[in-house]
């Protein structure tokens, strides 16, 4: 082999070892029950971040007791508080600059040490919504799937900053990293509020043409308090369109607390109504 390309070589093995090395640290061993282990990033001395699915409510984090103090399935984030602390937080940074084919490395601690996955970005892509109700800031999406016990744990770039965790369950058949901008905005209302608060209207509807139908209402609920009746046409909400029930519930998800102006249509007439959005975890 020609000198040049083993110098490049031994460089590429010799950075991507250091990257390991630099998150090594923050990567954690959560137990996941049945004698089965799980990875966590440690994102501050005494929290850490992993995937909710298989986390028990109480549990250990690296031999310490560690409970969670709240979930996102809607982006499988779970926020755990460890009992004494010492932890070593994660560098974090978003994925702005990321290119698809960069290397990166997939971290699990699922047994006593830290092992590694190299992979590659094989999607970028923009925001994106789950199947359980939850965002994507962006869609993060690695070459081949992660391994046994490396969901919670990180996705890290060529100097070891984490740029998402990884999850097994969100998107089935996607091997998909939660970006750092999600995890932030996710992290927030965790700590906040055990939960992610996403906005309803207390209405069941239906598909219909130019919007969604109105076929029941919770008694006092938001949609009801602010007029609507079953049977109004909903079709435009803080002047996005709705053109169906799950444009509905997109629209009205992000915006918990926010006062929108409702547009509908009742017995052929346009009708707008000014309605406080409510707030559910």
């Amino acid at each position: 082999m020609p000198q040049p390309l083993h110098d490049v070589f031994h460089q590429l093995d010799q950075a991507l070892a250091a990257a390991v090395a630099a998150a090594a640290p923050s990567v954690v061993r959560v137990a996941r029950g049945h004698h089965q282990g799980g990875t966590g990033i440690a994102w501050a001395e005494d929290l850490v971040i992993t995937s909710s699915f298989h986390t028990p409510d109480k549990t250990k984090v690296d031999d310490k007791d560690a409970e969670v103090i709240g979930r996102d399935p809607g982006t499988d984030v779970a926020l755990l508080r460890v009992t004494g602390g010492g932890l070593t937080p994660a560098k974090f940074r978003d994925i702005d600059g990321l290119a698809v084919g960069n290397l990166a490395l997939a971290i699990g601690r699922p047994g006593k040490t830290a092992r590694a996955s190299l992979r590659a970005i094989g999607v970028l892509g923009p925001d994106v919504k789950t199947p359980w109700g939850g965002k994507l800031d962006r869609y993060i999406e690695s070459d081949r799937q992660i391994p046994r016990g490396f969901a919670g744990g990180p996705l890290i770039d060529a100097d070891g900053a984490v740029i998402g965790m990884n999850t097994r369950t969100l998107l089935r058949g996607s091997d998909v990293a939660v970006p750092t901008e999600t995890l932030r905005r996710v992290f927030a209302e965790l700590q906040a509020h055990g939960g992610v608060r996403r906005g309803y209207l207390g209405v069941g509807a239906y598909p219909a043409q130019g919007g969604a139908l109105v076929a029941s209402l919770e008694d006092g609920g938001p949609a009801a308090t602010a007029g609507v009746l079953v049977g109004d046409v909903l079709q435009q909400l803080d002047g996005e369109a709705i053109t169906g029930p799950d444009d509905l519930r997109e629209v009205i998800g992000d915006r918990p607390g926010k006062a929108v102006k409702l547009v509908l249509t009742r017995g052929g007439q346009k009708v707008e109504l000014d309605v406080t959005v409510g707030t559910r975890s």
